[in-house]
């Protein structure tokens, strides 16, 4: 779906920072300066916005997760609501340290969870003390605030996008480290070098990102969407070719026999 220029305008989606605030890799993208305030350029962030979306599209297709990351105020809501309905894991609280440089770590924590919800299905949370269930509670929704948006997440995921990559510097090293590549919007006061796909944009205003997250999260639809069609194809081919395998061999016994 191509990107308008015209609701990016309509969305604030060119607000970039103060002049004083601006890091200068972000010239390239800067189309004028308007009351002290840098004017992000929408054509480049409309190309930008698709070039993303093939990729993320792709990287859905091929069945590995992307984790979305976006602990501000004005983007939590936004972006748990939008991967949630696709099913992609996302990062709303805290950036747990070692989130995927220490992802096993992660992952203990994740299944503790697990453990304990197994605990209270089974009956073995009712023969604890008071105190001890009280405790097991706490530690439960405590793991769930900070952890349960990732709880399906069993490896490390294809690709990061980030909402704010100034006050999410800690997710972007450790994706840097591992090689993972990092979608994510940018805004003037920023450096895009951090950056593998940038999305020039006003990453403050909620009606700026709510309108970025739309078109990508769409992009990640249509992977997934792709992805289950061909399963679909290859689940009803299946049958198909298992006959003509075993046809095939009939054939191959009947000309050894002759």
């Amino acid at each position: 779906m191509a990107v308008e220029v015209k609701e990016l305008l309509e969305a604030g989606v060119h607000f970039g920072h103060l002049t004083r605030k601006w890091d200068p890799n972000m010239a390239p993208y800067v189309y004028m300066e308007r009351n002290g305030i840098h004017i992000i350029n929408l054509y480049k962030t409309a190309a930008k916005i698709e070039e993303a979306g093939a990729a993320l599209s792709k990287i859905a297709s091929s069945g590995r997760k992307i984790l979305f990351v976006a602990t501000k105020k004005q983007a939590k809501d936004i972006v748990a609501e939008k991967a949630g309905a696709i099913s992609m894991p996302y990062i709303t609280e805290r950036w747990p340290g070692g989130m995927l440089t220490n992802f096993v770590t992660i992952r203990k924590a994740v299944k503790k969870m697990a453990s304990i919800d197994r605990m209270k299905k089974d009956g073995t949370f009712n023969t604890l003390s008071k105190k001890e269930r009280l405790q097991v509670d706490r530690l439960r929704a405590k793991l769930e605030k900070n952890l349960g948006s990732i709880s399906d997440m069993t490896r490390l995921p294809g690709a990061l996008f980030v909402v704010d990559i100034k006050r999410e510097h800690i997710a972007i090293k450790e994706a840097q480290k591992l090689n993972i590549p990092i979608f994510a919007m940018v805004d003037t006061n920023s450096d895009p070098r951090q950056v593998d796909y940038v999305i020039p944009s006003n990453d403050d205003a909620s009606k700026s990102i709510d309108k970025i997250l739309t078109h990508v999260t769409n992009a990640v639809a249509e992977g997934l969407a792709e992805r289950k069609a061909e399963k679909d194809a290859s689940d009803k081919d299946a049958p198909k070719a298992k006959k003509a395998k075993k046809a095939e061999k009939v054939k191959a016994t009947a000309e050894e026999e002759e």
